[in-house]
């Protein structure tokens, strides 16, 4: 059994970010049509949070520019990436670039964009946001989605996209 290291202010973020990165996850794109312009980022730590009502959740970093931007859209696309969007996956976890550049895109009319081949999509609204130290928790009211639920989809583990193996 590996020894625990106690976590404290002088703990090293990369360790923190190692020991995080153990947990694979999904990876969501989380765009929107604002001002006339597309927004949009990758996310790994959408989740789900309630039936009823439906609601699901991501964190956001507190320094991103996007998220400002973002926040003041009527409602955002949240697109689960399939195993076909590792491109997508990386231009839109850039921070710098045209991060829709090549990328199959529908727009709802309400202004939530969508990414073709994914293997959930949402469209949602904020229902709330909560302070958790570096990060915001964003809860968000789940008001339309379609699933494709054979599409494999795209995983992030230690700091690095894969692919799932399908099954046998």
């Amino acid at each position: 059994m590996r020894i625990l290291e106690k976590v404290g202010s002088d703990t090293d973020a990369a360790v923190l970010r190692a020991t995080f990165g153990c947990f694979p996850t999904g990876v969501a794109a989380v765009c929107a049509q604002v001002d006339g312009e597309m927004v949009g980022m990758a996310v790994s730590s959408f989740t789900s949070v309630s039936l009823t009502p439906p609601l699901v959740s991501i964190c956001i970093d507190n320094g991103s520019s996007t998220w400002p931007k973002l926040r003041r859209a009527a409602t955002l696309g949240v697109s689960v990436l399939s195993a076909t969007h590792d491109l997508a996956g990386r231009q839109l976890a850039a921070r710098t670039g045209d991060r829709f550049a090549g990328l199959n895109t529908t727009t709802t009319a309400s202004g939530a964009v969508l990414l073709e081949d994914a293997a959930a999509l949402y469209e949602c609204s904020i229902e709330d946001e909560l302070a958790a130290g570096d990060h915001t928790i964003v809860v968000l009211r789940v008001l339309a989605l379609a699933a494709e639920p054979t599409t494999l989809p795209l995983v992030f583990h230690g700091s690095r996209f894969h692919q799932l193996a399908a099954a046998q």
